[in-house]
């Protein structure tokens, strides 16, 4: 049987925007909604590995409607899939928002249950030295 992989990054790409989307206007909850419970999640502001949608959601908890930008590029998106129920999402991301840009890099790796894509790690960085 032959899978049909050509609609896989068109979902998987259609998930990031619209988290995105939510998130740069102070709604984390799109992340929350297609991470997995035992994702693990990176990134520059935290020492360790969060594991878990739990701690995600504690973390997330404080910045709940204070994340507010006046608009985002997201540029080279890119998703290598990985079988049937796999699929990698790799981006960079730009965040301009009053006198400050931010620039970072994203990964995400993606799992496919019951036909859900969901998160299963995630890993922020800042692209090159810093903000």
């Amino acid at each position: 049987m032959q899978m049909d992989t050509l609609n896989i990054p068109d979902t998987i790409i259609a998930l990031e925007r619209t988290a995105l989307d939510h998130w740069e206007n102070g709604d984390p909850g799109g992340f929350l909604e297609t991470t997995a419970p035992e994702a693990a999640y990176f990134d520059p502001y935290l020492e360790q590995r969060l594991d878990g949608i739990e701690a995600l959601r504690t973390l997330y908890e404080p910045i709940w409607g204070k994340i507010y930008v006046d608009r985002y590029e997201w540029v080279n998106p890119r998703v290598q899939v990985c079988g049937e129920n796999v699929a990698v999402s790799t981006f960079n991301h730009i965040v301009y928002s009053s006198d400050e840009i931010t620039r970072w890099n994203c990964t995400e790796v993606y799992r496919q249950d019951d036909g859900h894509w969901r998160i299963i790690q995630t890993h922020w960085s800042y692209t090159g030295h810093g903000k």
